[in-house]
């Protein structure tokens, strides 16, 4: 009997996307966290991770947000294509 159960490979645009606002909506969520619980805030990460960013303007902010939303692109750059490479050459050898 033969299968046709076809793997697809990921969507770059839609990773690229998915990755960049999970970072974003995170980077929000930490730094209402840090606002709340100053004694626990996690900034310093921050400021190590994100280039340019101080604790905190609106202008900060948005600096942080936008390299956020960027790490979530370069993840998707360099994963999408290996994964959709691996998975391809897994399907002819099938």
């Amino acid at each position: 009997m033969k299968c046709n159960h076809h793997k697809a490979g990921f969507s770059l645009l839609g990773v690229g996307h998915a990755t960049s606002l999970l970072l974003a909506i995170s980077f929000t969520l930490c730094v209402g966290f840090d606002l709340l619980l100053p004694d626990h805030a996690m900034y310093e990460t921050w400021q190590k991770l994100l280039p340019g960013f101080e604790w905190l303007s609106w202008k900060s902010f948005l600096l942080g947000l936008i390299e956020a939303y960027g790490y979530g692109w370069y993840f998707a750059l360099i994963w999408v294509p290996i994964y959709n490479f691996v998975v391809l050459r897994g399907e002819k050898k099938v």
